[in-house]
């Protein structure tokens, strides 16, 4: 199998274009072409992983956390990074990662966290704007349902919990084409009045330039009358964080012993218990500090999350609970969720989680 077979997969799931401007997803070590036989899954890239991946003759690592932010100026061996990056190219070992574009979809990161706490009628906690367009496309009667199948496959018209969304208006199209058309209906030099539909989608920008080449695809003209108009529109599936609630309110000691139990945690770190009982759960994965007014905004009894500073702990102002549960140990079922989502896919291929356990924040 190629690198790219994998990597394109992961790209529909969680696009490249959906990472944040500080962050470096995507291919970070290889080439797309590259020939590979067994990939090891893990949340960050150590020299420890790397061993592992030699060791077990795996020639390429899925990481969630890059190892390569900035620029690399010169290659030595004094640091981690660079020791990382020499003994994997020595041993012809391709890296992967896929970071915040994993955690800004609605199937991404906050999702593996939420169903580990057993949260239900979860949503976005911030979801993101202009990340949506309006497609409007003129289809002659007869061929809307070829192009609107087509829109529909390629991943227009999809909703929240629904699909094949669209809003049609019939009318007359007119046009006449010079010496050098080829029409597909009508004569070069004629006018033409044709019973034509107005075929309005809504699509994921990610997603537009796919969705053109379905329509073009599908349409009978050989000019297509279509208009792409960018909508300012919050997304329902793409944005920070997640907020949920619990199908029974735990007593908060209770639930913050659940806690602990369903992700493994050794300690977590909170502020006044100022909530008795727990149902309304805001949470994000990794440093999620950022998203602390929109869980008390929406409500939420508590806010999940890893990497608070002394000093953003005070801003619970006794209207929600923070709960630091540790960035490593917020994210670390990551490895399951990227598991998951890949050997459904590709039940031919060999993948392995890693066994490190990269956390560099130890406790006693």
């Amino acid at each position: 199998m190629q690198i790219k077979d994998i990597t394109n997969y992961l790209e529909q799931w969680a696009p490249s274009s959906l990472q944040e401007s500080y962050d470096n997803s995507g291919l970070l070590l290889g080439e797309k072409k590259d020939e590979i036989n067994q990939a090891l899954i893990t949340l960050d890239i150590t020299e420890a992983v790397i061993d592992e991946a030699i060791d077990t003759n795996s020639d390429f690592v899925i990481a969630h956390h890059p190892f390569i932010f900035k620029g690399v100026k010169r290659i030595g061996n004094n640091h981690w990074i660079d020791r990382c990056i020499r003994k994997a190219i020595k041993h012809d070992i391709a890296i992967y990662a896929i970071h915040t574009n994993l955690d800004n979809v609605i199937t991404g990161v906050n999702h593996k966290i939420s169903e580990k706490i057993g949260l239900t009628d979860t949503t976005i906690l911030s979801p993101k704007s202009n990340t949506l367009s309006k497609l409007v496309v003129f289809v002659p009667l007869e061929s809307k349902k070829q192009v609107l199948d087509a829109l529909f496959h390629a991943g227009a018209g999809n909703i929240g919990n629904y699909d094949h969304c669209s809003f049609q208006s019939e009318g007359v199209g007119t046009f006449r084409g010079n010496e050098s058309s080829n029409p597909t209906i009508g004569t070069p030099g004629s006018e033409e009045k044709v019973e034509e539909v107005r075929i309005e989608v809504l699509v994921s920008n990610h997603n537009l330039g796919s969705v053109i080449n379905a329509m073009n695809q599908a349409h009978p003209y050989e000019e297509i009358a279509h208009y792409i108009h960018p909508l300012s529109n919050k997304s329902q599936e793409i944005g920070s964080g997640m907020i949920g609630r619990l199908s029974n309110p735990m007593e908060t000691t209770e639930f913050l012993t659940h806690l602990k139990e369903q992700m493994h945690l050794q300690v977590i770190r909170h502020t006044d218990l100022v909530k008795d009982k727990i149902e309304t759960v805001a949470l994000c994965g990794g440093s999620g500090s950022f998203l602390l007014n929109k869980a008390i905004a929406q409500k939420a009894d508590i806010f999940i999350t890893g990497d608070f500073k002394y000093h953003d702990f005070f801003e619970a102002n006794g209207d929600i609970i923070i709960a630091d549960i540790g960035h490593y140990e917020s994210e670390v079922f990551t490895k399951e969720l990227i598991l998951d989502a890949l050997t459904k896919n590709f039940t031919k291929f060999a993948f392995r989680l890693s066994k490190v356990d990269t956390n560099p924040i130890k406790y006693r």
